[in-house]
């Protein structure tokens, strides 16, 4: 419990850095980028609108990479994250030539002015990072309910029942008496019986326990 509550904190901890982190990456390309829209014929009124579009891309195609990770629409989130990046540094470097001081160098001023770009991109992801539920671990499901044998169609059937018992429809059987007998959750007897859980609500939707049918043996 005290290993669970100090990686509690630390993610906090982590997790409020970053955030101050990145809302300082923001606040320094957005005033370049806001310049730099000036100083191309925007009108001082409607200059945030263009630093705010194109570094809000970045943070928002950073959140939808995460969230779409291992779908197939994810390359979608991702050409959209590596043009905002493109366009958001070489605008920071352009702004870091055309305004710098004429004994800076412009490899140097264009240089320093990619980094809060590049911090912002690499800190959102890692926010969101943070901030997603992390998998239960060996602790967590030590705190479960045992695993007892219990009685199905007159034999002893473990919790964690075959997929061959499920396509008999002993896993549906299972399923109801675990939830009555043992009081487990929808997602406990899921993770038993090796089924979505989605299936076990399905389950007990049913007015009767019948057959089995096709998506059950999935």
């Amino acid at each position: 419990m005290a290993t669970q509550a100090g990686r509690r904190w630390a993610v906090v901890t982590a997790a409020g850095g970053t955030v101050f982190i990145a809302a300082g990456a923001f606040w320094l390309s957005f005033t370049a980028l806001a310049d730099l829209a000036r100083r191309s014929g925007i009108e001082a009124g409607q200059a945030w609108a263009w630093p705010l579009i194109v570094d809000g891309i970045i943070v928002v195609a950073t959140v939808a990479v995460v969230a779409l990770a291992g779908h197939r629409q994810a390359w979608y989130p991702w050409v959209l994250l590596a043009a905002g990046a493109v366009v958001s540094v070489t605008a920071n470097a352009i702004h870091a030539v055309v305004a710098a001081d004429a004994d800076v160098p412009a490899v140097l001023a264009a240089s320093v002015a990619a980094v809060p770009p590049l911090v912002l991109l690499a800190i959102t992801h890692l926010t969101v990072i943070l901030t997603r539920p992390t998998p239960a671990t060996a602790s967590d499901l030590s705190a479960e309910p045992p695993t007892a044998p219990v009685a199905v169609s007159g034999h002893a059937v473990m919790p964690s029942v075959s997929t061959a018992a499920v396509s008999r429809g002993e896993g549906r059987e299972a399923a109801v008496l675990l939830r009555e007998e043992e009081g487990w959750s929808n997602k406990q007897i899921a993770r038993h019986l090796g089924v979505h859980p989605s299936t076990v609500g399905r389950w007990f939707a049913r007015p009767a326990l019948t057959g089995p049918d096709s998506e059950e043996t999935t």
